[in-house]
C-alpha cells in the first residue's frame, strides 16, 4: 500500500515533464545560444538592410510613423524566420 501513493507521484511527474524538451540552440565558438535570440539578431539586420533600401531610394520620407515602421519590420522578420525554420 505504501507504493501507490509513490507511484502516483512519479506518474504525476512523468505527465508534467512529458511537454518538456530540448530548445532549439546553436552552438556557437562554444557558447550555446537560443534560436529565437539569432532569429531576432537576423530580423533587426534584415530591417537595417530594408532601412537602407528605402534611403537609398528615398523612400523613407514616405513613412509618417518610422518609429513604429522599422521596430515592427524587425519582429515581423524574427517572427517568420522563427516560423520558417523552427516551426
Amino acid at each position: 500500500m505504501k507504493k501507490i501513493p509513490g507511484l502516483c507521484g512519479y506518474l504525476l511527474g512523468v505527465c508534467i515533464v512529458t511537454g518538456c524538451g530540448r530548445a532549439p540552440s546553436f552552438n556557437i565558438l562554444g557558447s550555446f545560444f537560443p534560436a529565437w535570440l539569432l532569429c531576432m539578431v537576423a530580423g533587426v539586420v534584415l530591417a537595417a538592410i530594408v532601412n537602407r533600401v528605402l534611403v537609398h531610394y528615398k523612400l523613407d520620407s514616405m513613412l509618417a510613423w518610422t518609429i513604429l515602421v522599422y521596430p515592427s519590420l524587425a519582429a515581423f522578420f524574427a517572427f517568420t524566420l522563427w516560423l520558417l525554420f523552427f516551426s
